[in-house]
């Protein structure tokens, strides 16, 4: 039996960017994140009891429920940053713009997009900052969770 050869690898997750469309006020380094996690849907459940039937109940896929995207980066003013600005009206003033849409790319050492994934209906619904502590020479971080709709994968060509 002769093995086939594949050209196919693990994808490495440390070189991405992140688009937001419809950003007022939107700079270069909006796109610039330490981490992002929340790329994450379930399928919820619906439990379905059988008349007459006792022995068990018939589990249906129901709704699908998305978590929060959560992004970190070092803090920067809102003069730098048209996010902060965003999160600024958002938190300060109860203005909440939601964003039509937010891609996350990422990409491989030539900056060629191997994924993305693009959300839909995004909004703030928290904005942490790190701890301020004079005993540290560390980046001070800032945390930024979105709600959104859904998100799909887009292929790429």
């Amino acid at each position: 039996m002769k093995l086939a050869s594949s050209t196919a690898h693990q994808i490495v997750g440390f070189h991405f960017s992140v688009f937001f469309f419809d950003l007022p006020g939107e700079k270069e380094v909006d796109i610039k994140f330490q981490s992002i996690s929340g790329l994450d849907v379930q399928i919820e459940k619906e439990t379905l009891k059988e008349g007459g039937e006792n022995r068990f109940e018939h589990n249906i896929p129901g709704r699908r429920k998305y978590s929060p995207l959560t992004l970190k980066r070092g803090v920067l003013t809102p003069k730098d940053s048209g996010l902060t600005t965003w999160c600024q009206k958002a938190f300060q003033e109860l203005s909440i713009e939601p964003l039509s849409r937010v891609d996350i790319e990422l990409l491989n050492e030539n900056h060629d997009i191997l994924m993305q994934w693009e959300l839909s209906h995004v909004w703030p619904v928290s904005w942490k900052i790190g701890e301020l502590n004079a005993e540290r020479g560390e980046v001070l971080i800032e945390t930024i969770e979105l709600n959104y709709n859904y998100y799909k994968l887009v292929t790429v060509t």
